[in-house]
């Protein structure tokens, strides 16, 4: 993860909500390309091989990517109300 550049953590968080690329572009204010463009580094440097698999690591590492301490889902794991896959 520490490889990763800002941009590629923020596109890589909101992999793991199960957006697609059209919706991440929007979300970001970018061009669907440069998503892709992001997914396909992503991948390469956390060492997987799909999209999935990158977005399975985002909602497991959530915790490490989002630093947002207002986040429901660090919230939600402190009060130990989170059962998702981030919680195992």
């Amino acid at each position: 993860m520490e490889s990763l550049t800002d941009r590629e953590k923020e596109v890589l968080l909101l992999l793991g909500t199960g957006l697609g690329n059209r919706q991440l572009a929007r979300e970001l204010g970018i061009a669907d390309r440069t998503v892709k463009a992001h997914i396909a580094n992503i991948v390469g440097k956390i060492g997987q091989e799909t999209r999935t698999q990158a977005a399975i690591v985002s909602a497991l590492a959530h915790d490490v990517l989002c630093d947002d301490p207002s986040c429901s889902r660090h919230q939600g794991a402190a009060a130990g109300r989170h059962r998702g896959p981030a919680a195992a």
